[in-house]
């Protein structure tokens, strides 16, 4: 495999975003790395994919800031590169929820590790697991009887999440995500909603692949760049994405007549 793949994000309070924008663009370019980055007063979210050598040197320029030290970058690798350019944004928020007054960098949930969430599946823990995903990722694969808020975008999560939050006060919650994001920022949202008992899982299915593999889960993880899919070794799968609708696509759907590359798949032609 020619391409390590690195995806990372850290809650933290930016300063300087123009000058980072134009920095951290100038780096990766120079070093051929392709991905993209989004930074925001909240923080930083990352998708790079390079050679080994040039993405752990990207890294080593990062940590010359000491709020981007010792980023934990969930790993895996490819025949090709993913991405087709280098993109640095600046956005006001580095994941969309729309609820400003959330700030993962002072409030967050407790943490569970990959291996523990195996443990507690394992001893039938009474648990809540709610997948933060929206519907196109979840119906490629999730957890053993995880919740499906069945929302289109991230934004849906907190309506969804207040229309339960009575049922869930008095339970144990792990929330899940591909990469541990969405879920941070979830947690952080439930403890403003009084669910107290409220875990993310540390680095997210990517992680839990990782360390764990496919024990629990069912099926494959979304990933938002051209592999589009992952199974739990963490190799991309026959996975395509339509364009036009988002609608992922199996290898039998890619041959469906009114499947056109860019344009139409068989779901919104």
């Amino acid at each position: 495999m020619d391409y390590l793949n690195i995806s990372t994000y850290r809650f933290v309070e930016l300063t300087d975003l123009v000058a980072k924008r134009v920095l951290f663009k100038s780096k990766a370019v120079e070093l051929g790395i392709k991905g993209s980055i989004l930074l925001s007063l909240e923080g930083i979210n990352l998708f790079l994919a390079g050679s080994e050598t040039v993405i752990d040197q990207y890294l080593e320029f990062l940590a010359q800031y000491p709020e981007l030290r010792n980023l934990e970058p969930k790993r895996s690798f490819s025949k090709d590169q993913p991405f087709r350019r280098m993109l640095v944004k600046i956005k006001k928020e580095i994941i969309s929820m729309g609820k400003p007054e959330v700030i993962p960098s002072r409030m967050t949930g407790k943490r569970v590790m990959p291996k523990e969430l195996k443990s507690w599946y394992d001893e039938k823990k009474p648990i809540v697991v709610i997948d933060t995903r929206n519907d196109y990722e979840i119906n490629l694969g999730t957890f053993k009887n995880a919740v499906d808020f069945s929302i289109k975008t991230f934004r849906q999560f907190p309506e969804k999440l207040e229309q339960v939050k009575k049922d869930l006060k008095d339970k144990t919650v792990v929330m899940f995500c591909t990469g541990g994001i969405r879920c941070e920022k979830a947690t952080a949202l439930a403890q403003q909603y009084g669910i107290e008992d409220v875990y993310q899982l540390e680095g997210g299915i990517l992680k839990y692949f990782e360390e764990v593999g496919s024990e629990h889960y069912n099926g494959e993880c979304f990933v938002f760049d051209q592999r589009v899919s992952l199974d739990p070794e963490l190799k991309p799968t026959d996975m395509k994405q339509c364009y036009a609708c988002r609608a992922v696509l199996t290898p039998q759907d890619q041959r469906h007549e009114k499947y056109k590359y860019a344009v139409s798949c068989p779901h919104c032609a």
